[in-house]
């Protein structure tokens, strides 16, 4: 096999499918029988210079998917297949890759480049393979430039591969020093010097206590900045890639830098080509991310704290900043609006300038407003689009008193134009600007209303009308309704859209019919508005709501009736069927949230249900997601008598629970099995056994997100509220999950800030699931099963406040599950709280916390018996003499007279809400 292994790669690429297919078999088969002897035939292909280069590729290609995957699962046990390889068999592989860099051939070099990286990325932390990076640091002196090249890009990829912490520091400084004289001017070939800047870019991580050395740091940013003059644009756009990443990993050291970096990238923005302009744009943008979350962490009063100081970049910057960027809106594309995800170099500037906005709020607009005013009535197009656009740009951020005379005086002409300007991207532009408007600077914390009775009729017109406009602008139009909408969520019993609402639906519902909806989203935006429409609405309009409802029925019931369909008009047919399925979630949540309009809407729960169980059907064994979460909606709903619907449905819920490669569907379901939990109570119990099956071999399970696993801890406390002590025979299988996950939990916390947010996650996810055993519990002769897993419990809270980095969430969590814990427990808690080294302490700090629902949490704990508990252990300890057991708890008894708490029921809300966002 091995000497037919180049013929049988190039037959893997060849255009006869037969010949395609045959030679993937063969290769899996090799691949399956004697793993060692594939792995070198590929190697020895791609070092072998006389084979060729397709085969070669392919070889590499292989090799790399040999060692990582996407999946996390898959990709540790690739990782363990390499390490259990025979040491001689990696060796011989890892000297052909070596070799490989010195090849003639550039797409092999750069294929084991990549390779290499890959390997290192499982050998370096297994402290394995060490006199790589001294080989490689060898090459890089070579004489023929592609090997040094080829070296230089591989330290690249190795540096994106691997963690700062495995590679001595030594050996970093050796790395940098390489890379950064690749780089310098006086590296002749363009090849070398591109690859060297393109690896500093991803070794800018591991650089930081070479930025903490002001010589070092200095001599890197110079041969950075004289990167981007280079002659070369390749080498110009990754050095600005450099200053770009490097304006966020070390934002608080480049003060000295910023007047320099200013002319150089003004001059790419102005006279160079586009990628490398962009990559300039980006640079401010980064700036501005950075003292934007900065300053959102000082608050506004900036009584907060932030690890790094505020420079003030932009603020200084500002008078000649905002006029470059203001200059870049006009150079527009003539296609810019008709091509999804189009980016071009106007598109960056507006970006960058609403960013701005954000940075400096109100010092923004008086440098604005004169381009506006100057260019938005010119007869050039380009000039009016640029001055909405910046126009557009600059509404967040401001204060309202800033803006709102401007807009005012500007929201008539902007009405006119949108309906009347002959050029399709200034309406596009325009109705973007109005949906900014509605977004940022209208609703109930507004003062002085920007949409009146006066001008309500003539904005409700106009964008019904732009809504049979080209399906660019029909969809900004759909997106400026759905923030208008959005504004009146929470107005009351009477909403100024009211009079309109039976023309918009209707307006809204024939846009999704246009044989162009398919076309710049329309009819996701559309469906997403309607929705938005509906969920704003008022008890007037709810007849109509009603009407809507057989209305989208039949809408869905088309999509369901059996044609043969290709796989592209499948695919068609389910993001259509989403579409109407998150309609009816939103209306059954609409109709279901008062008694009258629920009794009414009811009578077509059956007919509701048979679609959504129709759609499921017509997916196999891939769970619809829209129709699961409207499922949620209508158990919500239903109550107790969606328990008549189970039966044909559990099928679909287990399905959705087994759903592993889609995560987000199998999210989704643990949700929704929350919900059913909530609607059928102690009728949920004979799904019980064949659902903690299922949520215990999925949080077992290495293959499925870890993202997933929150919620099932979450659903866990679902489940137990609704059954009660049924809950019984699940303890021995949850409680041991919970207590490993919490300890999990504690070493897993401050390693970066994605980890500290899925932390905070899980700990919720725990929390909530003790908290829902511990309600469901209560008032039950079996409480006393819980006492043996209270103490795991509270070391776990205690642990959690001594670290002190709990979210508000946690928090809020945290503090209700003692209050449940003391409540269910009653007189056995005392003890155990008092065994607790910090309850005391974080229930005062939560009583006198700044967040209202954390406050909210702590006080009903207190009223539950935790305030008690500790009392009462303090007067059997001694600490506390002048008050008898009795009145504590008599005083106790009064105080929940008085005072309404709630646990998991009144705490968690019904299925999830998906919004509309738009982008220009």
């Amino acid at each position: 096999m091995a000497m037919e292994v180049t013929q049988v790669l190039l037959n893997a690429q060849s255009i006869d499918g037969t010949v395609r297919k045959h030679a993937e078999e063969s290769l899996k088969q090799f691949q399956e029988q004697n793993l060692p002897s594939f792995l070198l035939s590929l190697s020895g292909e791609l070092a072998n210079d006389d084979k060729p280069v397709d085969s070669r590729k392919l070889a590499g290609l292989i090799l790399k998917n040999a060692l990582d995957a996407k999946e996390q699962h898959r990709k540790f046990e690739l990782v363990q297949r390499w390490l259990s390889l025979d040491a001689n068999v990696k060796t011989q592989i890892k000297t052909c890759l070596l070799n490989t860099l010195t090849s003639t051939v550039a797409d092999a070099r750069s294929t084991s480049s990549q390779v290499i990286a890959k390997v290192a990325g499982i050998e370096l932390p297994q402290k394995q393979w060490p006199e790589l990076i001294v080989s490689l640091l060898s090459n890089v002196h070579q004489l023929p430039a592609h090997v040094k090249q080829a070296t230089l890009e591989t330290l690249g990829y190795l540096c994106e591969e691997v963690s700062p912490d495995v590679v001595e520091q030594d050996h970093v400084n050796k790395i940098l020093t390489a890379v950064v004289q690749g780089m310098n001017a006086s590296e002749m070939n363009n090849d070398v010097r591109l690859a060297a800047t393109r690896a500093l870019y991803n070794a800018l991580s591991f650089a930081q206590a070479n930025f903490s050395n002001d010589m070092e740091r200095d001599y890197i940013m110079r041969v950075v900045c004289e990167a981007t003059q280079s002659a070369e644009l390749k080498i110009r756009q990754a050095a600005f890639e450099c200053l770009v990443s490097i304006s966020s990993t070390y934002y608080e050291k480049l003060a000295p830098y910023m007047q320099d970096i200013y002319s150089i990238t003004a001059k790419a923005v102005r006279e160079d080509e586009e990628p490398v302009a962009l990559q300039a744009i980006e640079f401010w943008s980064s700036i501005c991310d950075e003292e934007i979350d900065i300053l959102e962490e000082y608050g506004s009063d900036f009584t907060g704290n932030s690890d790094i100081p505020c420079f003030y970049f932009i603020k200084q910057a500002l008078p000649a900043l905002v006029p470059l960027l203001l200059e870049i809106l006009l150079k527009q594309e003539e296609d810019q609006d008709q091509e999804e995800g189009a980016w071009n170099i106007a598109m960056a500037g507006g970006t960058c300038l609403g960013l701005v906005a954000r940075t400096v709020g109100d010092d923004i607009v008086p440098l604005v407003i004169p381009f506006i005013e100057e260019n938005i009535a010119k007869p050039d197009w380009r000039q009016r689009e640029a001055a909405t656009y910046a126009f557009g740009s600059i509404l967040e951020g401001p204060s309202p008193d800033k803006l709102l005379h401007i807009v005012n005086v500007a929201l008539s002409f902007m009405l006119s134009a949108l309906t009347k300007d002959p050029n399709n991207h200034v309406k596009d532009t325009t109705a973007w600007t109005l949906g900014r408007i509605f977004e940022f600077l209208h609703g109930s914390t507004i003062g002085t209303p920007i949409i009146t009775q006066a001008n309500c009729q003539q904005i409700i017109t106009v964008l019904l009308q732009s809504m049979k406009d080209t399906p660019n602008v029909a969809e900004k139009a759909c997106g400026a309704l759905y923030f208008l909408a959005q504004s009146y969520e929470d107005v009351g019993p009477s909403s100024p859209l009211t009079p309109f609402f039976q023309e918009i639906v209707q307006s809204l519902l024939t846009v999704t019919h246009r044989e162009d909806a398919g076309e710049s989203r329309l009819r996701t935006a559309a469906y997403e508005t309607l929705n938005e429409v509906v969920r704003s609405s008022t008890d007037e309009t709810a007849p109509m709501v009603l009407q809507l409802v057989p209305v989208i029925m039949m809408e869905l019931h088309k999509t369901l009736e059996g044609q043969k369909l290709s796989s592209d008009e499948r695919e068609k047919q389910g993001e259509l069927q989403g579409l109407l399925c998150g309609c009816l979630q939103v209306i059954i949540q609409k109709l279901g949230s008062s008694e009258p309009t629920k009794y009414v809407f009811m009578q077509y729960a059956d007919q509701i249900m048979g679609l959504f169980l129709r759609v499921f059907a017509c997916r196999s064994a891939t769970v619809h997601e829209e129709a699961m979460l409207a499922i949620g909606a209508l158990a919500y709903a239903a109550g107790l008598d969606f328990a008549k619907y189970m039966p044909d449905f559990y099928k679909y819920l287990e399905m959705g629970l087994q759903n592993f490669e889609e995560y987000q569907v199998c999210a989704v379901t643990v949700g929704v099995v929350g919900d059913i939990c909530r609607a059928l109570e102690e009728k949920i119990l004979p799904y019980c056994d064949g659902i903690m099956t299922q949520l215990l071999k999925d949080l077992s399970s290495n293959q499925l997100h870890r993202s997933v696993k929150p919620p099932i801890f979450s659903c866990f406390g679902d489940i137990a509220l609704a059954i009660g002590e049924n809950f019984e025979k699940y303890l021995m299988y949850a409680m041991p999950m919970l207590q490993s996950a919490a300890d999990l939990s504690a070493h897993t916390a401050n390693v970066d800030d994605d980890m500290t947010e899925y932390t905070n996650s899980l700990r919720n996810g725990i929390l909530e699931a003790y908290s829902g055993i511990f309600q469901g519990f209560k008032n039950s002769p079996k409480t006393q099963l819980l006492i043996p897993y209270a103490p795991h419990i509270l070391q776990f809270l205690d642990s959690m406040y001594m670290e002190k980095d709990m979210d508000e969430l946690v928090m809020k969590t945290a503090i209700g599950l003692l209050g449940d814990l003391a409540d269910t427990l009653g007189s056995n808690a005392g003890s155990l709280i008092q065994q607790s080294l910090t309850s005391k302490d974080f229930l005062n700090e939560c009583l006198s916390s700044k967040d209202h629902m954390i406050k909210e949490s702590a006080e009903w704990a207190s009223t539950m018996g935790l305030g008690c508990s500790l009392a009462v252990e303090e007067v059997r300890s001694g600490s506390i003499t002048e008050v008898d057991e009795a009145t504590l708890h008599k005083n106790l008894i009064e105080m929940k007279r008085h005072y309404y708490g709630g646990g998991l029921k009144s705490r968690r809300k019904g299925a999830t809400i998906v919004t509309y966002t738009n982008t220009n």
